[in-house]
């Protein structure tokens, strides 16, 4: 408490001058929360701890601000006054509008000198963690800025846990505003943070028996954002990179998705499209060459007739006598009724030809007019789909559709072919092509919601269940991993990932089960499957992971089907994700065990766990007075950061009665209350069927 005659001295005091019994008097505080209170009486400050109080220092803010300048430049030297006030801004940071000023006001540099003054190097960056904890991305660049400082520190006093935990906690929070951005950073503020020293740095201490689990908290979320813009500084640490594959080992998933998706991002800049197109008469030389008898056997197994590649070549040929009949005919109906049908057969049944005739001047072939409405054979799409829906039956409808569909799929505009799907489904629902145009959207839940439920349509051939496994796959993969990264069990982002991942799995395994061997999208179910494995059953695979053996081989089958046939794997995202994590496998378990069965043992699943971390136990009154904020009137937050959370249990989410989306938003029969559905197009498909159980029905 501020001495007694401390209002009396402030009536006849100037009110920005400190008097000369000011150093004095704060001498007689033991403790830093009781200096705090000291200065916080001393200067008639509100109470900093509500959002009333805050709204008071908005209101005073000028006044408030002379004051502490002046006692800081006055306290110059002194530990405890320089240390207080320090403090008394951190805890001003917590609001937003009040951070920013202080931060034009040239708090940051304010608050290094405490890092070099040991009686004030802990509450410096217990400061800076509550500066950072609260502060929006512009407040946590500036102090990234100061990242050669922290590393300094943390050189200088190797020994001091500390010192290390707080300072990582610091650059985490700091760091992460810099590279954990989408838009590329700035290489001038990248080169003075020097994110190799930093990473190294980060990755050295997690070996440390007493690295806390708020350092490895931070530390792995600290890593993981850098992946993606500083993916050169973490290729060049073998031990990050084995670190992060060790995670997969943990038995706590969100810190197995956090490493997953650090590892996703590594790989992004260096990854290739899967966008490539089969050209016939390259399926057709492959065929004249003679499978080699490892995949022949194979084939025949599956069924030589139904492979891709024979009804590939078979839809090839049927294309090109239908467009020769429309030469001779004009009948675009009937050539569309063939394309609509050979489209939902395989996704190469449109060849790339056109009408020709040799040129006897000059022996050459050349394009010629024959007097339809096109000239590229792919052109024919959009007039026979005008000649098919001007019949206007159901059957016709649906195959105009399927036409415009893929005519937009060939030009690679696939909003727009979104937009002919989302339309031909209202007139149709069981049209399954349109669910599959939705799947190739590149919203996720969009995709996976509108493949799900086409899996289900009545109207499906073989070719498009076995694309939308594939869609449903990738899609909820992806989901999966998003989800998890920063989840908390029992929270709708936990369950729906835990929901995702095993959806993904499960879909693979049916992809596996019943696609061709020679499918091109064998390859890329495979890289995600082995991935989700990691991620959903990580601590069960052993070190030489006999778990996956099978999915290796037909890994290795896939490769040499698509490289006899000219095709050879591209280099994913997802496939590069794999390999790293299957490569780094068997010495990454070993290496870090005793670290992961460390950081499996710590509770993080309290939310009074994820408070800042206190310093020392001297200063645990000051750190818990810098967390705290009235619940009931806690001040807005701009960029709050978000701690990486482990949490060891998992809860299973409902799925949707009739195509099996999950989800955690879906809507309730109003009959029984029991059934869920992800709107009223899937109750209204599945009523034939509930009807018979439902209470409501009765």
């Amino acid at each position: 408490m501020p001495p007694k005659h401390a209002k009396q001295r402030r009536s006849t005091t100037s009110q920005y001058k400190i008097p000369a019994t000011f150093a004095h008097d704060i001498e007689n505080a033991e403790g830093w929360n009781a200096i705090v209170e000291f200065l916080c009486g001393y200067f008639d400050l509100p109470d900093l701890t509500t959002r009333s109080g805050l709204k008071k220092a908005h209101a005073r803010f000028n006044e408030i601000s002379k004051k502490l300048d002046a006692a800081y430049t006055k306290g110059a030297g002194n530990e405890k006054i320089m240390g207080g006030i320090v403090g008394i801004w951190a805890k001003m940071s917590a609001d937003a509008l009040l951070r920013d000023k202080l931060f034009k006001a040239g708090l940051v540099s304010k608050m290094m000198p405490l890092l070099d003054m040991s009686p004030t190097r802990h509450i410096g960056l217990q400061a800076l963690c509550n500066v950072t904890h609260h502060g929006g991305v512009a407040a946590r660049q500036d102090i990234a800025k100061q990242t050669p400082v922290l590393l300094r520190i943390m050189e200088e006093f190797p020994d001091d846990e500390k010192v290390a935990e707080l300072a990582i906690v610091v650059m985490s929070h700091a760091i992460g505003a810099v590279v954990g951005q989408d838009d590329k950073p700035d290489p001038k503020l990248l080169e003075l943070i020097d994110m190799r020293a930093v990473l190294k740095a980060t990755i050295d201490n997690f070996r440390k028996p007493n690295a806390s689990a708020f350092l490895i908290s931070h530390g792995l979320g600290l890593m993981t954002n850098s992946t993606l813009h500083c993916y050169k500084q973490c290729k060049a640490l073998p031990p990050l990179l084995s670190f992060l594959v060790a995670c997969m080992h943990s038995n706590e998933i969100t810190i197995r998705c956090n490493a997953l998706g650090g590892i996703i991002r590594l790989n992004f800049v260096e990854s290739e499209r899967d966008m490539r197109f089969y050209d016939p008469r390259q399926l057709m030389e492959a065929v004249q060459r003679r499978f080699p008898d490892e995949l022949t056997e194979v084939m025949m197994d599956f069924g030589f007739e139904r492979c891709d590649i024979t009804v590939t070549l078979r839809s090839s040929g049927d294309f090109q006598k239908a467009m020769q009949a429309c030469m001779q005919d004009r009948d675009l109906y009937k050539l569309g009724k063939k394309v609509a049908e050979l489209i939902v057969r395989t996704e190469f049944s449109i060849v790339n030809g056109m009408y020709q005739a040799v040129n006897e001047r000059t022996g050459q072939l050349e394009v010629i007019d024959v007097g339809l409405p096109f000239t590229m054979w792919a052109d024919c799409l959009p007039h026979c789909a005008r000649a098919v829906r001007a019949k206007g039956v159901q059957s016709d409808l649906d195959d105009a559709d399927i036409l415009e569909i893929k005519w937009y799929i060939t030009k690679q505009r696939i909003p727009d072919a979104i937009k002919v799907a989302k339309k031909a489904l209202e007139r149709n629902p069981q049209l399954a092509y349109a669910y599959y145009a939705i799947g190739l959207g590149a919203d996720s839940e969009n995709g996976l919601r509108a493949v799900k439920k086409g899996l289900k349509a009545t109207q499906i051939t073989p070719f498009v269940r076995n694309y939308m496994l594939w869609r449903a796959v990738e899609h909820a993969g992806n989901l999966g991993v998003n989800r998890l990264q920063e989840a908390t069990a029992g929270d709708r982002d936990y369950n729906e990932g835990m929901a995702f991942l095993k959806s993904s799995c499960e879909d693979a395994k049916r992809f596996m089960a019943e696609a061709p061997p020679d499918s091109r999208n064998m390859s890329t179910v495979l890289d995600w499957y082995v991935i989700c494995s990691f991620a959903t059953r990580g601590p069960e695979l052993s070190p030489d992971l006999r778990e996956l053996e099978d999915a290796f081989k037909k890994v290795a089958l896939a490769d040499k089907m698509q490289t006899f046939l000219g095709f050879p794997p591209k280099n994913t995202q997802a496939r590069l994700t794999r390999e790293l994590i299957v490569k780094q496998w068997p010495v990454a378990v070993r290496s870090w065990d005793k670290v992961i069965a460390r950081v499996d043992t710590m509770d993080l699943s309290s939310p009074s766990a994820h408070r800042l971390p206190t310093p020392a136990r001297a200063e645990d009154d000051l750190a818990a007075w810098l967390e705290n904020i009235s619940v009931d009137d806690a001040p807005e937050e701009d960029g709050h950061c978000a701690h990486p959370k482990i949490i060891p249990t998992a809860v299973e989410l409902y799925r949707c009665s009739y195509c099996g989306n999950p989800s955690a938003v879906l809507k309730k029969c109003g009959g029984c209350g029991n059934t869920r559905y992800c709107d009223s197009g899937c109750q209204k498909q599945h009523w034939a069927d509930h009807k018979r159980t439902c209470k409501g029905s009765a």
